[in-house]
């Protein structure tokens, strides 16, 4: 008789059938529940940006930075459902999220506009790093689906590094 597969999650409804080792879905799935939290953050921080951002580069940075939003939230749902079809489990509230996100709260009655845009652009900096850590980890347990999926969120992440640096250079750095 076969020795039966130890359960990923507590409730058999919720262990999709996978040919993944148990160990290492567990592990993803709980990697894709913190980069879930870091976005729903980021998404936050984001939109609450987008909303207070003033000044003589308003509509620019308003329609960025919105942009931004649309793109991080565009893969909110995916990261999650990454998490079920490998048979894990992920996000269950904002305050699970409270606990394991990495993106730090603004919560300043008003930052500048360019303090606003370096603190989104360290924000998705780090984003990008914490996202190559949990590629290594997909990469080694041959979970390529999941591993595709992150090499095109790293690739938006540094996108927005970079429209972010960019935004926030001094023309005295070499810009005409």
């Amino acid at each position: 008789m076969a020795k039966a597969k130890p359960l990923r999650v507590a409730s058999d409804r919720l262990n999709t059938p996978t040919d993944l080792d148990p160990a290492d879905t567990k592990k993803i799935a709980e990697g894709l529940t913190v980069l879930l939290s870091d976005l729903f953050a980021l998404y936050i921080k984001t939109k609450n940006f987008h909303w207070h951002v003033s000044g003589p580069n308003f509509r620019d940075y308003h329609l960025l930075l919105d942009e931004q939003s649309q793109q991080i939230f565009a893969i909110i749902d995916a990261v999650g459902e990454r998490a079920r079809k490998i048979g894990g489990t992920t996000l269950r509230s904002l305050g699970q999220a409270e606990k394991l996100k990495r993106v730090p709260d603004n919560n300043a009655d008003y930052v500048s506009p360019l303090d606003m845009l370096k603190e989104l652009r360290d924000d998705n900096r780090n984003l990008t790093a914490n996202m190559r850590e949990l590629h290594a980890i997909t990469d080694e347990a041959n979970d390529v689906s999941t591993t595709s999926l992150l090499e095109e969120w790293i690739d938006q992440s540094e996108e927005r590094t970079w429209f972010l640096y960019e935004s926030t250079r001094d023309a005295s750095e070499g810009g005409h």
